[in-house]
């Protein structure tokens, strides 16, 4: 196994620090959020906070070590690691855990698995490693195909039962796409057919068109409360906010204000100061992660950094459109900041990734 350290004189210390920055802001406002369902729900204020560190910490340990490796091993794991995610994509159909009326985890024990999360990182591998392996950028329709058509099946075992998860996947098949083709309208034509693709999935379910109307009148549908409730939570927050842990919204009537909904917390108590100060942390990373991909020498690094940059952006505008109800609600989490401990897992993993790519770039300078 190749070694390439990152070391501390060489450390890509803008990346490294904005990914401390958002997974402690992260921390802060999942207990403010989270302390009143805890102590609810399981009597301990802490509950959330706790599974959340543990998951954390992990997670750190993990970029660690992934920024320690040499990125260009991954492709080994290119093929395995789709198959894998297809399975595990399949495996939650039949036996996953049912939480909140969706089958998205898998049980391991006391532990629970999300394997979207896991496709997301085996796909932007993959599909890193398929455009690499044509040796040249993406220059005819026939290949921009076999790039699409690869990412598919993960799309559709995924999306049978989490839509945003396939959006967010398809959306990084199609930047990955944008990034290796020199050829503009191809790449139209492509996002064309992938609109066209969700439009077809969003019609083939009466509850997702249900979800389109509800979208357009939260105050005439039951189910448009949580909406209803995230809006007041923005609204209530003025400039400043009403000061960390004095939300009012969080006590029951935001549901589930820890997961998807966090954003909406966050602007109640630390108002729009702490919103764009939370935006500036992640418009920080992705720019970090953009000038990493443009000054790889190498396609297959770039492609894997462009896959990482386009995961955080796409859920990171998706998540803040669903909770000011510019788009219908669909489920995304907000990255190192919502509960999930397999999304931060996998996130500060793809970090450690950026890291090496970052670090071998600035070697060869």
């Amino acid at each position: 196994m190749n070694h390439s350290g990152a070391g501390t004189k060489r450390v890509d210390m803008p990346l490294l620090l904005s990914v401390l920055a958002l997974v402690l802001f992260g921390m802060v406002m999942l207990y403010s959020t989270s302390s009143y369902n805890g102590l609810v729900k399981f009597g301990d204020s802490f509950y959330y906070l706790k599974k959340q560190f543990f998951a954390t910490s992990l997670g750190l340990l993990a970029m660690y070590l992934v920024a320690n490796i040499d990125y260009h091993i991954w492709s080994a794991f290119a093929v395995g690691g789709y198959v894998l995610s297809a399975i595990l994509s399949t495996l939650v159909l039949f036996i996953g855990q049912e939480i909140n009326g969706s089958k998205r985890w898998l049980a391991l024990g006391p532990l629970s698995f999300q394997p979207s999360e896991f496709a997301k990182v085996a796909l932007i591998i993959f599909l890193a490693w398929i455009v690499t392996r044509q040796g040249k950028k993406i220059v005819s329709l026939k290949q921009m195909f076999l790039v699409i058509l690869s990412a598919l099946p993960i799309v559709g075992l995924v999306g049978s039962n989490n839509l945003s998860t396939a959006i967010i996947i398809l959306g990084i098949a199609v930047i990955l796409i944008f990034v290796a083709s020199p050829k503009y309208m191809q790449f139209i034509a492509i996002g064309l057919l992938g609109a066209a693709f969700v439009a077809i999935f969003l019609a083939t379910a009466s509850y997702r068109l249900e979800r389109l109307a509800i979208w357009l009148n939260p105050e005439e549908y039951e189910k448009g409360y949580q909406t209803l409730q995230g809006l007041y939570a923005i609204g209530s927050g003025g400039v400043f906010g009403v000061g960390l842990g004095n939300g009012k919204q969080k006590l029951g009537f935001v549901p589930e204000a820890q997961n998807d909904m966090i954003f909406s917390i966050i602007c109640e108590e630390l108002g729009l100061f702490g919103a764009c100060l939370l935006i500036s942390l992640f418009g920080i990373l992705i720019w970090r992660l953009m000038v990493v991909a443009s000054h790889t020498r190498d396609l297959y690094g770039c492609l894997i950094v462009s896959g990482i940059m386009a995961h955080i952006m796409i859920q990171v505008i998706l998540n803040i459109a669903v909770v000011t109800n510019t788009i219908p609600n669909t489920g995304i989490t907000l990255p190192f900041v919502s509960y999930g401990g397999t999304s931060v897992l996998f996130l500060l993993a793809e970090m450690g990734i950026a890291l090496n790519i970052s670090y071998s770039t600035r070697k060869e300078h």
